[in-house]
């Protein structure tokens, strides 16, 4: 398999330091949240980190399928929330939902670029039964 890109990022002090890319394009302090049991401070978190990454990855590959079927989301929004469930007895882990704001698409139309963005975008293929995720489609009215 050929790569295309890769991305090396490190961290420092865990939740409560500091993580940098190899490039140092990214450079972020860490702050656990308070609905983990940290302080809230001022950083960002991984979750945070994980939601950005997956909502701009996901903006693309619905990007690319709306363009291979002629449809214009040029207006179109993309937001990811990642919640941390569990506990430590039955362990932690994640859960997704992806909303997708298409104006001016068909309900029909949009859903299925919905669906196929999910099926091709790199993140959802690579969390594909290891994270729970729910799709939905966000309209004028919500």
């Amino acid at each position: 398999m050929t790569t295309m890109y890769e991305a090396t990022a490190t961290a420092w002090g865990g939740r409560e330091g500091r993580v940098s890319s190899s490039d140092d394009r990214l450079d972020l302090n860490l702050s656990i949240p308070a609905g983990m049991g940290g302080d809230d401070g001022p950083g960002t978190n991984p979750e945070q980190m994980f939601a950005a990454g997956y909502a701009a990855c996901f903006h693309s590959a619905l990007k690319a399928v709306a363009r291979s079927r002629k449809l214009d989301v040029s207006e179109s929004a993309v937001s990811v929330s990642v919640a941390v469930t569990g506990g430590m007895a039955e362990g932690i882990d994640l859960a997704v939902t992806i909303e997708a704001h298409l104006p001016g698409l068909d309900p029909e139309a949009a859903q299925s670029l919905l669906d196929t963005a999910h099926q091709t975008c790199p993140y959802s293929r690579a969390t594909r039964g290891n994270v729970q995720s729910q799709l939905r489609l966000v309209t004028d009215e919500d």
